[in-house]
């Protein structure tokens, strides 16, 4: 199968598994795609499994940034071992929205093994997207004891919580309380 008919029959599967309910709900708070299908992340992940990852057919889907179900599967697909620390860059710093980059972080961005400076580069960015990335991916790290629970790291994390917006502080709080445990 050519990587063209391998985006065609995702996207009708996508269409397959579609939820109007979940779709008008994200609509309605606010998704920025304009297709959307409300797919579960379950759905997505079982549509990915019988894809072999392929940095090309990973690179197709992401870059459609209208399809939202296609921005979620772009990170199941893209072979870790090929991603680039300027490609990883690039996409945490073009994620529209909480959700793509939770998904991005889970799925593809903490399995990379620099994925550490990866966090550190973010953390310069004047973008609040690319800065909740980048915390969504410290909390992600921080619970797989990827990195170093520091003293040095906590004053820092206290102190960009004292000017962050609510939900980088949210996920800043969910990191410091990994720090006690």
């Amino acid at each position: 199968m050519s990587n063209e008919d391998i985006l065609k029959e995702t996207r009708k599967q996508f269409f397959a598994y579609r939820n109007g309910i979940i779709a008008d709900f994200l609509r309605k708070n606010g998704d920025p795609h304009t297709m959307i299908m409300g797919c579960l992340i379950t759905d997505i992940a079982q549509i990915a499994s019988a894809i072999t990852p392929n940095k090309e057919i990973a690179e197709a889907f992401w870059t459609d940034t209208k399809h939202r179900e296609c921005r979620m599967i772009a990170p199941m697909l893209y072979p870790e071992s090929e991603m680039t620390e300027a490609t990883a860059i690039d996409w945490a710093a073009s994620v529209e929205c909480e959700e793509i980059a939770d998904v991005l972080c889970h799925r593809l961005l903490r399995k990379l093994p620099f994925a550490e400076k990866l966090f550190y580069a973010l953390q310069t960015s004047d973008a609040p997207l690319a800065l909740y990335t980048s915390m969504r991916l410290l909390l992600n790290l921080v619970m797989l004891n990827k990195v170093d629970k520091n003293e040095k790291l906590k004053v820092m994390l206290e102190q960009q919580k004292e000017n962050a917006v609510p939900k980088i502080r949210c996920v800043i709080d969910s990191i410091l309380e990994e720090f006690e445990n």
